[in-house]
């Protein structure tokens, strides 16, 4: 993706203690969107939420939650995020998934490492 053009934007927010296997659901999904070539992914780690329980998560000291809200933003072109919605679906099971057109107005980036 390059200059101006037309993309999807994927956000999942789920929990931070979410597993998926031995290792935290963040952490597999990450690592699953850099093996199938996505432009990035930004992992954002919530001071406090709620979802579809009603129970507060935060990081209050009096009520230190180790179940913190966690959210996943991809963008990518719809042909690259679209095929991957199945498996998603499969993973998030006490979450929300969300998809969204955007308009990319800039994007650059060098490639390290």
């Amino acid at each position: 993706m390059r200059g101006e053009e037309k993309a999807i934007r994927l956000r999942i927010y789920l929990g931070e203690s979410d597993q998926h296997g031995k290792r935290p659901l963040y952490q597999h999904l990450l690592e699953y969107f850099r093996q199938k070539g996505l432009a990035g992914c930004t992992v954002i780690r919530a001071l406090s939420g709620f979802g579809h329980s009603s129970r507060l998560h935060t990081l209050d000291v009096l009520r230190l939650s180790s179940d913190l809200p966690v959210v996943l933003e991809v963008v990518d072109k719809a042909e690259k995020v679209d095929p991957l919605l199945p498996s998603l679906r499969e993973w998030v099971r006490g979450g929300l998934i969300t998809r969204e057109e955007v308009h990319i107005l800039h994007y650059t980036g060098v490639r390290k490492g």
